[in-house]
């Protein structure tokens, strides 16, 4: 996470360019006053903006990402902002990017001072007398954020079970489980942003009954908080396994901060060797390369005959194992754990595999109790419409728990990725302040494995057929799910395609798909 600047490079454009040189419907990156910047020309237009040339998020390289309409477009994490306005517009990244002043003399561009961040004041249409969050992750942050940039201005109160404040979870089981990056990176936001936008942060403590007809939520502490609009964010929890040993001290899930540091100890404890990592899932994976990155020997246990198989589709899934294996894991598929000891993971086929630590990467389940005793329609996720909000009016949900009609194939589906989190958090968010805005963004998630990024857009739950186009062992790939039509696309270092298959399911360009698909 973080910290990967653009080098300086390219004109220096406070000497000016060429308009010509600035592409139309493309990017220009160059420097002035010392720091990276692109030029912006959207298509069509002889107007150029300037912005800082890296992503507020994890530091992407905007220069390398793409221009669709006047928005910008990251090739890491798909993170949009506004070339005009520098805004990030949709999540990953919530800080807008540095704008500068443009000056035009004849044909050419000169780029002048930083300006000023200063947002355009905006007005609710709507105004909730208050608005309770109920969750700390991804999608509670996106939302309170959201509702601050928006305008609103009445109460805004975020409820976490967990102690501490909002973290980028996606880091738990990345970069800063591997040692490589550093706990301040961890957090979303630091404690200064909740004060400075008047949001109240209650941690480390639960919402115990939600009462609608009171407008009201119930913690653990007995206190209560009234509500004009509710977001229900809840997420999702570990599962653990019910087997002997499981709830062991050397037994662990990574959901939370608490989990990753926990690990870590683990980890760098005195003599500790060996892992074991029940489960080939995202999660389990990513602590099998983080913890291999730290030098320890580590086992990965699994029921499949190949990891990700269900969810990426044999090609991948196989890739991914002979990646994990070039790094020196060691896989045990078609097997499950019986019991866990003191020092080791006994398999269902009375095996032993010696561990000083053991991480069930083995699933998760959204958090419904709260929803299903409150009586909100339930099935296998909180059930809302396009507009993110639930049978009980002003009751909204996003997240892991939400389950909505996915306007590609129709059907009502439950996404447990961190960017569709956000990106509903901020949908839901002006949706209370009455923009009825459908939720239609594509689904976006990534995955790290030691160097090798893994991105994928749309969302296909079951195909009939898989397309590899270029070459996985070479780590250069594009891979195609179909049913009748593409539903997804992944890719192995292949940025730009990603960006342009996001931008094509958003147009529902299915032409434009298959353009893509047989040209890689």
């Amino acid at each position: 996470m973080g910290g990967n600047q653009a080098q300086l490079s390219g004109p220096d454009f406070t000497e000016g360019v060429e308009i010509d040189d600035v592409p139309s419907g493309g990017l220009l990156l160059g420097h002035a006053g010392g720091e990276a910047v692109i030029l912006v020309r959207p298509v069509g237009s002889d107007e150029v903006f300037a912005v800082g040339a890296t992503c507020t998020h994890y530091g992407g390289p905007l220069a390398d990402g793409a221009l669709v309409g006047a928005q910008i477009r990251c090739p890491w994490h798909h993170a949009c902002f506004d070339a005009r306005t520098g805004e990030a517009v949709a999540a990953p990244a919530l800080s807008p990017l540095s704008c500068y002043t443009v000056e035009r003399r004849g044909s050419r561009v000169v780029v002048g001072a930083k300006r000023a961040q200063s947002a355009a004041r905006r007005r609710p249409e709507r105004s909730p007398e208050s608005v309770v969050i109920v969750g700390a992750g991804a999608a509670g942050t996106a939302a309170a954020e959201m509702l601050r940039r928006e305008g609103y201005e009445s109460p805004v109160t975020m409820i976490g079970a967990e102690p501490a404040r909002p973290v980028d979870r996606p880091n738990l089981s990345k970069d800063y489980l591997a040692g490589t990056a550093p706990e301040e990176w961890v957090y979303l936001r630091d404690e200064s942003f909740y004060d400075s936008a008047k949001v109240e942060l209650v941690l480390g403590a639960r919402v115990v009954a939600l009462e609608p007809g009171a407008r009201r939520v119930r913690l653990s502490d007995g206190t209560t908080r009234s509500y004009g609009a509710l977001l229900l964010a809840t997420g999702a929890d570990a599962v653990r396994l019910p087997i002997p040993g499981a709830d062991g001290p050397r037994v662990f899930t990574l959901r939370s901060l608490a989990d990753s540091r926990a690990v870590i100890a683990a980890a760098t404890a005195e003599g500790a060797r060996r892992a074991v990592v029940v489960g080939a899932s995202f999660i389990g994976l990513e602590v099998a390369a983080s913890l291999r990155t730290r030098g320890l020997e580590v086992d990965v246990v699994a029921p499949e005959a190949r990891p990700l198989e269900r969810v990426l589709g044999p090609e991948l899934g196989g890739f991914i194992r002979s990646l994990h294996e070039e790094h020196g894991v060691r896989f045990h598929l078609g097997r499950k754990p019986a019991a866990f000891e003191k020092d080791a993971a006994v398999l269902d086929d009375g095996s032993r595999l010696s561990a000083d630590l053991v991480v069930l990467g083995v699933g998760v389940r959204p958090s419904l109790e709260l929803a299903e005793r409150a009586g909100l329609e339930v099935d296998r996720g909180v059930l809302v419409n396009a507009r993110l909000e639930t049978s009980v009016p002003g009751v909204y949900a996003a997240g892991d728990i939400a389950r909505w009609p996915d306007p590609r194939t129709g059907e009502r589906v439950r996404i447990e990725h961190w960017v569709v989190a956000e990106r509903q958090g901020q949908t839901a968010a002006r949706n209370m302040l009455g923009r009825g805005e459908e939720f239609r963004a594509v689904p976006f998630f990534w995955s790290q494995h030691y160097d090798v990024p893994i991105n994928y857009v749309g969302h296909a739950e079951s195909w009939d057929r898989i397309e590899v186009r270029g070459d996985l062992a070479a780590r250069d790939a594009l891979v195609a799910y179909r049913r009748g039509r593409i539903l997804a696309i992944a890719t192995v270092y292949r940025d730009r395609e990603s960006l342009e298959a996001e931008a094509l399911f958003e147009r529902s360009d299915d032409d434009g798909l298959e353009r893509l698909v047989a040209g890689g």
